[in-house]
């Protein structure tokens, strides 16, 4: 029998969590949600749901066994809390909390009424990100020294809620949670460091572009970099490995691997390249016969495997994917990104 599961917030969001339910994850039926704005429950009834029109009348549902909050950011600690202490497991919508002390709190509550929570890190399902993780974990460029994760659009606008402070709005709270995520993923070393510069160019309140530049204890760094004005983007992945590069273009995962074949030495005589203001034979094109290009590798992207883990962990059949303790490394770096920004200074940290 399939797992009862409520939404609370049945917005874009919401609505899009209860069409993928249905859609894909057979274990768990959408039953109910609820939602501040009263306008929605024809939505919902639409939908074949039924609307709650209180908090505490879908939390006093016994029938309920999961309960997706896909609030506003501000609204997610005091929600996950409320959920968790009426015997619900919890999917908390990303970013998970404002800041890391608030995280804090939801994991002493789940803990001690031995509650699954987890945080919706939907794009460590992302076909690029996959790809990625792939050229990573079997060594195809050798040991990856740099990393380059971008996200760029032209829009401008940060759509609703997102535009305000209050919420939890901007940038790094919209997009830059899900980059730091997958690094946190890919990466098996803590950040060591990090450098932090957001900009409000068309918002009055919160950060519209960023970029971040993050070391970790391994001597791998990584740029972060999310654009909302960019009229001519780069590409959504480029990584530097010691035996090679690697690019993926857009989400349409266009793109390659150049690989290192031969290093054999060359000389200054044949190998130089004249440019208008001089010669250079560092700069000088490696020759065609050395290097190897070769396909992005194949993965498979099953978002639906997130919630299907759920029902798994709550069953005690598998360990939780995405666990409290990887959001709050999440957070832990997020508060740092405000912190370096307000002091215009580099941060050391342990993360």
């Amino acid at each position: 029998m399939a797992y009862k599961l409520g939404i609370i917030g049945y917005g874009g969001i919401g609505t899009w969590h209860h069409k993928s339910l249905q859609k894909f994850v057979e274990e768990i039926e959408v039953v109910c949600a609820y939602d501040i704005r009263p306008e929605v429950k024809e939505i919902a009834i639409n939908h074949g749901i039924q609307f709650c029109n209180s908090l505490d009348e879908l939390l006093q549902d016994e029938t309920i066994d999961i309960v997706t909050i896909a609030t506003p950011n501000n609204f997610h600690k005091d929600l996950a809390i409320k959920c968790l202490k009426s015997g619900k497991h919890v999917i908390c919508e990303k970013p998970v909390t404002m800041n890391a002390e608030e995280l804090k709190e939801i994991m002493i509550v789940a803990k001690e009424g031995g509650k699954l929570f987890s945080i919706h890190q939907n794009r460590r399902w992302d076909e690029t990100y996959l790809i990625l993780k792939k050229i990573v974990e079997d060594g195809t460029i050798g040991k990856p020294y740099y990393i380059e994760s971008r996200v760029q659009g032209s829009r401008r606008s940060l759509h609703g809620w997102r535009g305000y402070k209050e919420n939890g709005g901007g940038m790094v709270y919209d997009w830059g949670v899900h980059l730091i995520d997958q690094l946190l993923d890919l990466v098996d070393s803590p950040v060591v460091s990090l450098e932090a510069h957001l900009f409000s160019i068309f918002s009055k309140e919160v950060d519209d572009n960023f970029k971040v530049l993050m070391r970790f204890e391994n001597g791998l760094s990584a740029l972060v970099e999310i654009a909302t004005n960019c009229f001519i983007t780069q590409p959504r992945f480029h990584m530097s490995c010691t035996d090679g590069t690697a690019i993926i273009e857009n989400w349409d995962c266009d793109g390659k691997i150049v690989k290192l074949s031969c290093d054999e030495t060359m000389e200054w005589d044949n190998d130089i390249v004249y440019t208008s203001a001089g010669p250079t034979r560092t700069m000088a094109p490696r020759p065609v016969h050395t290097t190897e290009e070769l396909p992005l590798p194949k993965v498979e992207a099953n978002w639906s495997a997130y919630y299907k883990n759920i029902v798994a962990a709550i069953e005690g059949t598998e360990e939780l994917i995405v666990t409290p303790e990887q959001g709050l490394r999440v957070m832990t770096v997020i508060d740092r990104i405000f912190e370096s920004e307000r002091t215009g200074l580099p941060i050391k940290c342990r993360i």
